[in-house]
């Protein structure tokens, strides 16, 4: 049987253990309650390491860059479950900043481009979200991340705007970040077309997508900063290793291997410094930035760089909510199929994010 198959099954199996009883679910791990730093796991998660457990798992981007590119969208594809609707979805391309750049727009449902008169679609303008996909500038496209982006369209009520920026290693630092500046100033520019309120548009995303939005929220000119951040267990620091990259440093999804292999792949064979800004933003300014909503999980080798980022901000004098999942692990944003845990943290970031952006 191929792994391919291998991993069909497994995902069907999950989606039907997620009905299970917690307890259930543990017992039927074989092993008790996984309880690290005063952290349980959540026991679908613990049920699902049963599927892994005695195997070698290839890292990532093992043993290809383009096989873990792969694997990474049939991973998301299967998990995701079914289809979340929203008022509209279109593809389209955007300026980026060195061409064109793959984008796709989600409408929320009695937005300016589904229902109502001119007028009242121009009053009903609702606020737009550049979204910034996750995994370690390297792999993730529109495609693996096609679900998350519905899920924050459908339970926030806010148009997003996700874009393909450049992966590395193809497009090394600073391509990302300089593309996620082009796409925040398209997004201003191009908001009345969208449907949206072009005085409220911020930006997001999750895990190397985090990374961007928070240096693009510090970087670009007061005058056209976003009007919020949003950052999903967030990459902040690249110079120093924390407790949670040793406590978390495998069997959690993301490992401390594929974050070193991830980053030798985005800095390449240039001479950046791990304190740049533009790659550590917990090295940049951090006073007078938009509102930020940090999200941390719990089981995930970059938790303390979202604690640590959260809490220098606020002591900057920046606003601050931090939403912590102590249960959930690095990547369950990808999870909302077969972990019903998961898929309540997503509807509540997406709640919480239109509080944020009134």
């Amino acid at each position: 049987m191929s792994r391919e198959s291998r991993e069909r099954i497994q995902y069907s199996a999950a989606r039907v253990l997620s009905y299970l009883p917690d307890g259930l679910k543990i017992r039927l791990s074989g092993e008790p309650p996984v309880i690290v730093d005063g952290q349980q796991l959540d026991p679908q998660l613990q049920l699902l390491r049963v599927a892994t457990r005695g195997r070698t798992l290839p890292g990532l981007i093992e043993p290809t860059i383009a096989a873990g590119r792969a694997r990474f969208l049939r991973q998301t594809q299967a998990f995701r479950g079914p289809v979340t609707r929203v008022g509209a979805v279109r593809d389209l391309d955007i300026d980026g900043a060195a061409g064109s750049l793959r984008a796709r727009h989600y409408a929320p449902f009695g937005s300016a481009l589904t229902s109502g008169s001119k007028r009242e679609r121009d009053a009903r303008g609702a606020p737009l979200t550049v979204y910034l996909h996750g995994g370690g500038f390297v792999i993730g496209d529109l495609d693996t991340h096609d679900e998350v982006c519905r899920l924050l369209c459908r339970h926030s009520g806010v148009h997003v705007l996700s874009v393909a920026y450049r992966l590395a290693p193809e497009h090394p630092f600073p391509a990302a970040v300089d593309d996620a500046c082009a796409a925040l100033a398209w997004a201003r520019e191009h908001a009345p077309s969208l449907g949206a309120d072009p005085d409220r548009v911020a930006i997001g995303g999750d895990s190397a997508g985090g990374n961007l939005s928070a240096v693009v929220s510090a970087v670009v000119n007061r005058g056209a900063a976003p009007g919020a951040q949003m950052l999903i267990y967030p990459a902040t620091d690249f110079t120093t290793r924390r407790p949670s990259y040793d406590l978390f440093a495998s069997g959690y999804y993301l490992s401390r291997t594929d974050m070193k292999m991830f980053r030798d792949a985005y800095i390449g064979a240039g001479t950046t410094a791990l304190d740049d800004p533009r790659l550590s933003p917990l090295r940049g300014r951090l006073s007078q930035l938009p509102p930020a909503l940090v999200v941390i999980a719990g089981f995930d080798v970059l938790r303390d760089d979202g604690e640590v980022y959260a809490r220098a901000m606020e002591e900057a004098g920046t606003f601050v909510r931090a939403l912590r999942f102590p249960s959930l692990g690095h990547g369950f944003i990808h999870a909302t199929g077969v972990v019903p845990s998961a898929r309540r943290a997503v509807v509540t970031i997406a709640r919480e994010w239109r509080a944020l952006l009134g």
